[in-house]
């Protein structure tokens, strides 16, 4: 039923937790999990220093990237165990605004399934928890699992 599943990950605790969701869905269907990290570029802009921007960029795309390698190794041990023996799975890092970025994503790869943690971990959305979440799960065309 889900071919191809979406798990946006920022690498907090929620992240995970909906990665391990993702594992199952794909296993019991034999899909695909497209892991996407979106790296919040938008605010940057603002940054009056250009190289304090770019250093900030840069500590970003890092923490992308772990957040995106702790999923494959976490997959990868599961395997080890004999399970997700159906799941295959690629990695996304896109740069952007996070809802622009996971919805175009759902468009352009065909998703049928969005699985995402109930809040993320960066700044300031920590006063906002959800509103990532909430918003896709308002604007995405396809069924959208939050979990908690």
């Amino acid at each position: 039923m889900y071919k191809k599943i979406l798990l946006p990950t920022d690498g907090s605790e929620h992240s995970e937790k909906a990665g391990e969701h993702a594992i199952w869905f794909a296993d019991n269907a034999t899909s695909q999990i497209i892991v996407l990290n979106v790296i919040d570029t938008s605010y940057l802009n603002s940054i009056p220093q250009e190289d304090l921007g770019s250093t900030l960029e840069d500590h970003f795309k890092a923490e992308g990237n772990r957040a995106v390698n702790r999923f494959s190794e976490k997959l990868q041990e599961d395997q080890c165990d004999g399970k997700c023996k159906n799941v295959h799975f690629l990695t996304k890092i896109k740069k952007g605004k996070p809802v622009d970025e996971i919805l175009k994503t759902i468009k352009e790869e065909g998703i049928d399934l969005v699985v995402m943690g109930a809040s993320g971990k960066h700044g300031l959305k920590r006063l906002y928890p959800g509103s990532v979440t909430e918003r896709v799960v308002r604007s995405a065309e396809c069924p959208v699992l939050v979990i908690k």
